[in-house]
C-alpha cells in the first residue's frame, strides 16, 4: 500500500523516510501530538476570534485528540495512522 500511495499526491518526506516506523507502532521521532493540539487551538481560537471558518484543521484537532486519548500525547504527528488500528 505504501508504495502505491507514495507515488500520487501523498508523496512526502514522511512517506519516504518513516513508513517502516509508523508501521511498525514507532512514534517517538519528531513534533508531538500535544504541541501540534496546542498549535491548532492557537489558530481554532484565532479563527472563531475572527469569523473565520477552519473545518479541516476542526477535524485535524479532533483526530489528534483521539490519539492522546489512547495515549499518544507524547507520540509524534505521524502517529495518526494509529487510529486505523485502534479497536
Amino acid at each position: 500500500m505504501i508504495g502505491v500511495i507514495s507515488k500520487g499526491a501523498a508523496q512526502s518526506w514522511q512517506m519516504e523516510n518513516r513508513w517502516k516506523t509508523m508501521d511498525a507502532g514507532k512514534f517517538d521521532f519528531g513534533f508531538a501530538v500535544e504541541w501540534m493540539r496546542k498549535d491548532l487551538s492557537i489558530a481554532l481560537t484565532e479563527a472563531r476570534a475572527n469569523g473565520a471558518k477552519l473545518p479541516a484543521a476542526a477535524l485535524v484537532d479532533q483526530f489528534y485528540a483521539e490519539v492522546q486519548a489512547m495515549g499518544g500525547k507524547r507520540w509524534d504527528t505521524s502517529s495518526l495512522i494509529a487510529r486505523l488500528d485502534r479497536d
